[in-house]
């Protein structure tokens, strides 16, 4: 019997993979999707989430669902040696630019458990629980994963191409050859999940906190519900697998609560890393999630991190599986993501040695140092403002225009647009390929171009002059005003390809579009 050849197989089947086999399955692949093990882990690990995943949620169909596991991320308070105020991470204000709450915190079991119902109902998706992958062959058209069985059964199962979402020990990414780069950050942590009750909830700070003190650097974050996360730095001498008993957990909670006010969740030991992948591709096999990336989680970015990835090389897949685009467009993956990774992670990596300072002298001077910048008044820091865009200028790789602008590589906003039926999100109505957006102050040249090179089937075009795309919050006329643009053409990924201040622009960003995608123009 001749083997199935699968469009893609992913090895891993945790948020990362379950995202890649939605975006993929819903386009009608034949997608593969293994993992060893059968069921959700009962515990949480990521809790934070922003409004870009959302709406990636919201592209499944399973935004409204899995809302119900979420709730506002709260302010992030910043507290210095003396427990002064040094610092304040906040959210933008209304209206938001995604049309979701920016920053959310979530319950990943519940969240993962609506994930995998939603894959097992795609017909063209394949699980394979239970399984492990022991091997791995490429050849000229196809790869083939070597699979052992829990019953020690083995079989192989052939794919186009393969997507490593198989964690931070990933199996794939060895056989593969890829290697990580360490960014420098090495650190023991000790990760605390409560489940508060009453008494305990009356104790706790009503906002998260980073408590920035030499002696044991600590985060308190607020969960949904009556969840709650400590994640404390284990000093040097003490035992890391000690701490993450109840006997070593409970001493370094007793500053907020006690065994009467909550119950023990989770309680685990980490290093904590910034490594990045060198290569994110090899042959047929990408990397994604963690087997590309890990990053301290100061942010709540980790599981974030992972679902842009496969949100970036699902859309890219799907366009070399079906749609008639060049293998290379394959290749701008790594780049994109790769710089996107590699600079959040040294942000993130400064907020934790921020807030990791071990030496008194040095925590004075830097809480001296911000208070001075502040003006002796903290102001807040939207999260969202250390986002950077995605891919590296100059790289000529990326699936993006050439032109140097500060809006190249940055997510596009999804206002709400008033219709008669009501309120709707823009990706609701306009969908999630390849558009051409103008400014409702576009010029008529500006128009005649944009009409020559879009309203087709591959490149969707939007007029913001037109009534039935009437904004309810003006988020897009503020946006083009703020980039000094008529028009914008945004990728399947939300991600902006360039932007456009004339009809001469809208030429480069189509015969640029042309370029990466090998879409036939309807004009030249």
């Amino acid at each position: 019997m001749t083997q199935p050849v699968y469009d893609v197989a992913i090895v891993g089947f945790g948020p990362t993979g379950a995202v890649a086999a939605a975006l993929l399955g819903r386009r009608g692949l034949r997608t593969f999707v293994c993992d060893r093990q059968r069921e959700v882990y009962d515990k949480p690990r990521a809790i934070a989430l922003d409004h870009e995943i959302m709406r990636v949620f919201q592209q499944l169909g399973l935004a409204d669902e899995l809302a119900a596991f979420t709730e506002p991320f709260t302010d992030s308070l910043f507290y210095g040696v003396d427990g002064t105020l040094i610092k304040r991470m906040s959210t933008v204000p209304p209206p938001y630019p995604m049309g979701y709450t920016p920053s959310l915190v979530f319950t990943q079991p519940r969240l993962e458990e609506v994930l995998r119902r939603h894959v097992a109902g795609l017909p063209a998706v394949t699980l394979a629980l239970g399984q492990t992958v022991t091997g791995l062959q490429q050849g000229g058209e196809q790869a083939t994963l070597s699979l052992q069985g829990e019953d020690g059964a083995s079989s192989t199962v052939q794919a186009r191409y393969v997507i490593a979402c198989d964690g931070a020990s990933s199996t794939v990414r060895g056989l593969a050859g890829l290697a990580l780069d360490d960014l420098g950050f090495d650190e023991p942590w000790l990760v605390v999940d409560v489940l508060l009750n009453a008494r305990g909830l009356a104790k706790v700070p009503a906002t998260s906190a980073q408590y920035c003190e030499p002696q044991r650097p600590c985060s308190y974050i607020i969960g949904p519900g009556l969840h709650r996360r400590w994640e404390i730095s284990i000093n040097e001498g003490e035992d890391p697998q000690h701490l993450a008993t109840p006997e070593g957990t409970w001493p370094l909670l007793a500053r907020w609560i006690t065994p009467d006010d909550a119950t023990l969740w989770r309680q685990a030991s980490y290093r904590f890393h910034a490594l990045v992948a060198r290569d994110w591709r090899r042959g047929r096999v990408f990397l994604a999630g963690d087997a590309a990336h890990q990053q301290p989680p100061f942010l709540g970015q980790g599981m974030c991190q992972g679902i842009r990835d496969v949100a970036n090389l699902c859309w890219k897949l799907d366009a070399v599986l079906t749609g008639g685009a060049p293998d290379a467009l394959l290749d701008s993956y790594g780049p994109e993501r790769k710089a996107h990774v590699t600079e959040l992670t040294r942000r993130i990596k400064h907020i934790g040695q921020l807030i990791g300072e071990r030496d008194p002298a040095a925590a004075r001077e830097r809480d001296q140092t911000l208070l001075a910048q502040a003006g002796g008044v903290v102001q807040p820091t939207p999260r969202q403002d250390v986002q950077p865009p995605i891919g590296s200028a100059g790289d000529s790789r990326c699936c993006l225009a050439g032109q140097a602008h500060a809006a190249r590589g940055t997510l596009f906003p999804q206002p709400w647009i008033l219709r008669p039926e009501g309120r709707l999100r823009l990706d609701q109505l306009a969908g999630t390929g390849w558009r051409l957006l103008l400014s409702a102050a576009a010029s008529d040249s500006v128009r005649a171009r944009a009409s020559q090179h879009a309203g087709n089937d591959a490149l969707a075009l939007i007029d913001l002059a037109d009534p039935a795309w009437r904004e309810a919050d003006a988020v897009l006329a503020g946006w083009m005003a703020r980039h000094q643009c008529q028009a914008a053409l945004v990728r399947p990924d939300h991600y902006v390809f360039g932007v456009a201040a004339d009809a001469a622009g809208i030429d480069a960003l189509a015969a640029g579009w042309r370029t990466h995608t090998a879409c036939a123009l309807l004009a030249a």
